[in-house]
């Protein structure tokens, strides 16, 4: 009787830890209006053979704005300034843009950066691992370039997202140093294009 307790006990933790995942990242789009972080981003090959490190900083300002700065081992700017998204390669002196509706969609970083969130995911929970608890993020576009979006907390903060593609290639950001609530330079938003290079319009 006594292991049956232990057991049930264990198990309304379970469900509970759970689902605060859901009620965090609810909480997390709701709530945090602007955030930043470190982060280092591992792309593994469907077959699991193949792993590509990257790393940089992450910056969003609700609704639909945000920065990815790859620093390591290549640049690469991608702003998103409300109204389209722009992606810059330095080593290709070649800018790509398109508007931000077409661009973000169920993708990771309207999960991050978006202002909605029940209407393009469906939520569900995703347990506890690796020290972290998971909301898993499906999206309702069964046809979109990706599969399946994971975010993971340490308690309230932001710690990680990983993303399966429609490829089966998996793609993990680890955050480090979060902050939630900063004050961020507008102009960190916009983007302007380098005299000289080509732009491609999309």
């Amino acid at each position: 009787m006594k292991k049956l307790l232990i057991a049930a006990a264990l198990a309304a933790t379970t469900v509970a830890a759970q689902a605060d995942a859901v009620q965090t990242l609810r909480a997390f789009v709701r709530d945090v209006k602007t955030g930043r972080a470190e982060f280092t981003q591992t792309v593994t090959s469907p077959d699991g053979a193949r792993k590509k490190t990257s790393s940089g900083r992450f910056e969003f300002a609700r609704p639909d704005r945000f920065r990815f700065g790859y620093e390591k081992p290549f640049q690469q700017t991608i702003v998103a300034d409300g109204q389209k998204v722009w992606i810059h390669d330095p080593d290709l002196n070649q800018v790509s843009s398109r508007r931000l509706s077409q661009a973000l969609g169920a993708t990771p970083a309207a999960l991050l950066a978006g202002g909605s969130l029940e209407s393009d995911f469906v939520l569900s929970n995703g347990g506890s691992l690796g020290g972290l608890e998971w909301a898993q993020a499906t999206p309702r576009t069964p046809d979109g370039p990706f599969k399946s979006m994971k975010v993971g907390f340490r308690g309230a903060e932001l710690a990680a997202v990983e993303i399966v593609d429609s490829f089966g290639q998996r793609s993990r950001l680890d955050f480090k140093g979060f902050e939630a609530g900063v004050a961020l330079p507008a102009e960190r938003f916009r983007f302007t294009v380098p005299a000289g290079a080509d732009l491609l319009e999309q």
